[in-house]
């Protein structure tokens, strides 16, 4: 089964919809990850939300930025695909739709990540380049990645 991509800003989620994404991101970079971090950071407000949908359940889910709110290019962030729904595919899917909405919503093709270290192939299938060097974020390595 595909999913059904949709992207809404922060003031067109219903409560509902907030809730399962913040649960769906709480599953997966708190508990699975780990890692505790404050992952409600005061940034959604000014994402627009990528929300991919399957059966009416959220099990994909980025946010993306225009050039200047998170960093100095659009930007993709809190990637994450439910942890039964990987063996789909679905965080292909999920950057292609991102990707997208960059293009379509901020007019560019210029884009920058901060991305977990061991998944640098996944987005380079995708066009990104990794620039500088490795670094921890939350106790995580990452690097920085661009496409143009």
């Amino acid at each position: 089964m595909e999913l059904t991509f949709k992207v809404k800003r922060f003031n067109e989620l219903s409560t509902s919809e907030l809730y399962k994404i913040l649960r769906l991101r709480a599953a997966v970079f708190v508990v699975e990850q780990d890692c505790v971090y404050q992952d409600i950071d005061n940034k959604d407000q000014s994402a627009l939300h990528v929300i991919g949908y399957k059966d009416r359940e959220v099990v994909a889910y980025t946010r993306i930025f225009d050039a200047g709110h998170y960093f100095e290019k659009a930007s993709i962030g809190r990637v994450v695909v439910s942890q039964n729904e990987r063996k789909f595919g679905y965080g292909h899917d999920l950057i292609k739709e991102s990707i997208a909405a960059i293009e379509k919503h901020f007019n560019t093709k210029s884009i920058k990540i901060s991305a977990q270290t061991y998944l640098k192939r996944f987005y380079e299938t995708h066009g990104f380049t990794q620039i500088g060097e490795e670094y921890l974020e939350d106790g995580i390595p990452h690097i920085g990645m661009i496409r143009e």
